[in-house]
């Protein structure tokens, strides 16, 4: 866990995310780069008007104090940090900056007064869940001395999941940390007997070569049942696979993510598949 990206805008949560992130850096000695993407038009960068151009200058070195002012924080000490403005809100570009430095993991905070809500209705956290290759922390509530002991991570065991398992396993080992595994089982047309559960679970198991034990658990609803699941365990971060393209709802068959999210303060990771 070297390398650390926090996407802020200033904001309350952007500040939650940056203390979260800290946390784990100072546990892995991890270096953090603090990217900030603006707002800016193509207008804003054209060449041939002379006041676009000077907006565009004033704005980023307006930035450029706002960055210096925020990072100016007592639980920084001791972290190498970096900052990075970038003049567009291109989320894929996160990637390029991800793998130029080689980056194990962005860590986002949350908006608005519904929690979590946002970032499954086009936010910014929603983009950025959907455009990474690397696993997106995304917390919602301020955790001081932030340490993952017990990670659950949970999904239906096809074995498309298999990369996001590998993923979070890997991210578990490195955080020594208990890898938790959840199968939600519940009335409906995917419901599953006890024994064709495992024998799916055993199948995905052996793919994966890895010896690990595989909980099932019953509830009325997904998202319920890895909360309550999860709140069970006394986890200290959910971990879901995601797809790329459509979020977190290809997995959850719709809003279950979201209601799962609005619902949990308990921090959630998602793996791009």
């Amino acid at each position: 866990m070297k390398k650390i990206i926090v996407p802020v805008d200033f904001s309350g949560p952007s500040e939650i995310a940056l203390k979260t992130a800290a946390s784990i850096a100072k546990k892995f000695g991890s270096e953090i780069f603090v990217l900030h993407m603006l707002e800016m038009s193509d207008a804003y960068m054209t060449y041939s008007e002379e006041i676009h151009q000077q907006q565009a200058l004033f704005l980023i070195r307006m930035t450029e104090k706002r960055f210096g002012e925020f990072l100016n924080k007592p639980y920084l000490k001791g972290i190498k940090v970096t900052p990075i403005v970038k003049h567009y809100k291109v989320y894929s570009e996160v990637n390029a900056i991800a793998e130029k430095h080689n980056a194990d993991l962005i860590v986002m905070g949350s908006h608005g007064s519904d929690g979590l809500k946002e970032i499954f209705v086009g936010s910014n956290a929603e983009k950025m869940v959907r455009n990474a290759n690397i696993p997106v922390l995304i917390i919602k509530d301020e955790i001081l001395n932030f340490e993952v002991r017990r990670f659950v991570f949970a999904c239906d065991f096809e074995l498309e999941n298999l990369p996001a398992f590998h993923k979070a396993k890997t991210l578990a080992d490195k955080l020594s940390a208990e890898l938790i595994l959840v199968n939600i089982n519940t009335p409906g047309d995917n419901f599953l007997s006890t024994k064709d559960a495992f024998r799916k679970i055993n199948q995905f198991l052996h793919e994966a070569k890895a010896s690990l034990e595989v909980e099932i658990y019953n509830d009325y609803a997904v998202e319920r049942g890895i909360l309550a699941f999860s709140e069970s365990r006394n986890a200290d971060i959910i971990g879901l696979p995601t797809h790329g393209r459509k979020g977190i709802s290809r997995f959850f068959m719709g809003s279950i993510g979201e209601d799962l999210a609005n619902h949990s303060k308990i921090p959630v990771m998602t793996f791009k598949l």
